[in-house]
């Protein structure tokens, strides 16, 4: 699990559990925990529980779009 997160380390990613996303740029993972840097601080999640990781989709002039729905098409 960690080999695949860490692709995503330097970018801005939401991570969720199931029961709770956190959205932020991936900073750091180590030891099956990936650390997060969120606008209210730093955020660490246990990747054992981590059900879906997503870049935060942009449009098309590279700005984050809002998010209408994390797991339709």
């Amino acid at each position: 699990m960690n080999e695949l997160i860490e692709a995503y380390i330097g970018k801005y990613v939401i991570i969720s559990t199931g029961l709770t996303s956190v959205d932020g740029t991936l900073v750091k993972v180590e030891d099956n925990w990936a650390q997060l840097e969120t606008k209210s601080g730093i955020k660490t999640v246990n990747l054992e529980y981590v059900s879906v990781v997503q870049e935060y989709p942009l449009n098309k002039k590279g700005k984050k779009s809002s998010v209408r729905a994390l797991f339709g098409e």
